[in-house]
Parts: C-alpha cells; structure tokens; sequence
C-alpha cells in the first residue's frame, strides 16, 4: 500500500515573510508538504460506494466529520480526497460534502485509485 503523502513534494521555507514567526520559534526554515493533487476517483467507484452528505457551516473542519462518522479524527483526509478538495478553505459555507462510505471500502477505492 503507497502512503497518501507519495505523490506529495516537500519545500523547505525561509521565505522572509515568515521570519518574525520562524525566529520567534527559533528556526531559519521549515519543511512543508506541497498542497496535494488528488487521483480522480472514477464514476464507476463512485457508484459502488455509500455516501452521507453534510452542508459545509460555520466551524466544520475536516477532521471533525472524519471522527463524527469514521471515529478517527486522522482520517480527515479521506473526505478532502473524495470530493477533490485538499483543504478546508476550498469548502464554501453551504457545499454538500459527500461523506464515503464505510470507511474500509473507500480506504480499499483510494489504494486502488493511487496503484493505477
């Protein structure tokens, strides 16, 4: 199985505009993880699978549905996956987030999906 971060670039950051925070912290830089690119999941895996649907309010975060409906706040990215959208600030307020699943079957759709 390929962890979810493979196809993810690592970018070290020194840029001047976060030196008050870094040396605050006492750093020159940091490494962070590039934004993702998601696979597409295909129409035909979207059919096999369940989905809840949950409008985007005030104060959801990703990792809040992934505990309310998997009971793992670490699988928040499952749902960033299967709607295409890498981060909570590309959710508007009102989006229906689709929810997949049970969690065993999407799990098993994105190793699929990353392995093609």
């Amino acid at each position: 199985m390929s962890n979810r971060n493979s196809n993810r670039v690592i970018r070290t950051n020194g840029e001047q505009i976060y030196q008050e925070l870094l040396n605050s912290r006492g750093l020159k830089k940091v490494q962070q993880y590039t934004t993702p690119i998601f696979n597409k999941i295909s129409a035909n895996d979207v059919r096999k699978l369940q989905r809840a649907r949950h409008l985007w309010t005030v104060g959801d975060r990703l990792y809040k549905l992934a505990n309310e409906y998997y009971g793992d706040p670490e699988m928040w990215w499952v749902i960033a996956w299967y709607n295409q959208k890498p981060t909570e600030s590309h959710f508007k307020l009102g989006d229906v987030v689709l929810i997949p699943l049970p969690l065993e079957d999407i799990l098993a759709t994105y190793y699929t999906t990353k392995d093609r």
